[in-house]
């Protein structure tokens, strides 16, 4: 698959099959789909959980996906892909937009936190 260098400034990459600068992708590609998630297994960003499946099953070492526990959502792992400004994961759980540019982000997102995200019951 792919891989998309941001900016020369320092901005992370993406990997996957990212089809703009604001990390958009074959799967997930909307005017809202401008987010990327840094996995906790490989510590690498992808626009989406079908990227992050795709792009290590070629690679020689294949890796499980595994989700951010609760304890580690104060981690930076979020890159929105309108200003590539990165936030923690409890930051954005609790916005509709980004918190650095106002850039609007799919709500329907959520319907995926629980690949991503370890959530604990109650």
């Amino acid at each position: 698959m792919s891989e998309v260098p941001m900016t020369a400034d320092a901005a992370p990459r993406v990997y996957g099959a990212v089809v703009d600068a604001a990390t958009r992708c074959i799967h997930f590609h909307s005017e809202l789909d401008i987010v990327a998630i840094k996995f906790a297994c490989c510590l690498r960003y992808y626009p989406c959980f079908q990227c992050h499946d795709e792009t290590v099953q070629l690679e020689a070492t294949p890796h499980a996906t595994r989700r951010w526990p609760e304890a580690d959502w104060s981690s930076t792992a979020i890159l929105c892909g309108a200003c590539h400004h990165q936030t923690s994961i409890a930051t954005y759980r609790q916005v509709e937009r980004c918190p650095h540019c106002a850039a609007e982000f799919n709500p329907g997102c959520r319907l995926h936190a629980h690949l991503y995200f370890e959530e604990t019951a109650g």
